[in-house]
């Protein structure tokens, strides 16, 4: 009876192997929140440094736009829709059309606020691209998968070790077969017992065994697709980079176009009047 109590432990200690193969893996993997602070972070940095550099002089209702659209008290993320449409209405609402203030911009009321609301996109965009390619930024993707290979190489090297324990728990198990049974002395029915207890380790044994290597692949893909997501993420912020400078270059192709056309415009009416005034007879 004794040893048959200590045989059902062993069985019941090697079906728990799985259990002690999923414990103790590496430290600073699933920190989404704290890793996801810091970046919406270095994009408030970037917005404080770059504000009046790239939205100079309209920095003002900028910041002010910005500020107003945030939604999260804590991630502190604008809102690039609601940041653009606060920063045009501000803009002609309160008509800003100061000559000084408007260089970069245009001196329509409509169209400089249009302009600026596109540049606060970009803005965001740049700071967005800031905070994930930046120096901290590529230092945080560097902690994450250096951690993530530490905890693919210690799953690796556990479930190395539930596999040679499972071999010694079977022994174990063996060892604790009664030994009547392999000096003839068992009657039939301890045979029986025998034999299926036996083929009952063997089972657990290989099932346990086949579930553990099962989980090290599942790991190990997860960890593949999870370096995959980092470099398309990547190169989506690279893509979004290139359209925020092909937007800002098509922009200020539109405006030095507009500025030639008014300035050819203004010069075909000064040279129209001029005709007019030496070609215009007086009469008496």
């Amino acid at each position: 009876m004794q040893k048959t109590t200590i045989l059902t432990f062993t069985l019941l200690s090697l079906a728990i192997l799985p259990a002690m193969a999923q414990v103790q893996l590496g430290s600073g993997l699933g920190e989404v929140w704290t890793n996801f602070k810091s970046y919406s972070a270095e994009m408030g940095k970037y917005f404080q440094d770059n504000l009046s550099e790239n939205l100079k002089p309209v920095e003002t209702y900028s910041q002010n736009a910005l500020e107003s659209s945030k939604g999260n008290t804590e991630l502190k993320i604008p809102n690039p829709v609601d940041a653009g449409q606060r920063v045009r209405d501000s803009i002609i609402n309160e008509s800003y059309r100061s000559e000084s203030k408007a260089s970069r911009f245009e001196n329509n009321a409509a169209v400089r606020a249009n302009g600026v609301r596109n540049e606060v996109s970009r803005f965001i965009t740049r700071g967005s691209a800031e905070a994930i390619l930046g120096k901290d930024g590529q230092n945080r993707t560097q902690v994450k998968l250096e951690n993530t290979e530490s905890t693919l190489k210690s799953i690796s090297d556990m479930s190395d070790q539930a596999e040679v324990g499972s071999q010694g728990f079977i022994e174990k198990a063996r060892s604790l077969i009664p030994t009547n049974v392999s000096n003839g002395a068992a009657t039939a029915g301890d045979i029986a017992t025998t034999g299926a207890i036996s083929a009952l380790t063997q089972l657990i044994g290989a099932t346990q065994l086949e579930s553990i290597k099962i989980q090290q692949a599942q790991s190990q893909i997860v960890g593949e697709t999870f370096a995959q997501t980092i470099q398309t993420n990547q190169s989506l912020q690279y893509s979004n980079l290139n359209l925020a400078n092909i937007s800002q270059q098509t922009e200020e192709a539109n405006r030095a176009r507009r500025v030639d056309t008014s300035t050819e415009a203004a010069r075909l009416l000064r040279a129209t009047s001029q005709l007019d005034l030496f070609g215009r007879k007086v009469v008496k």
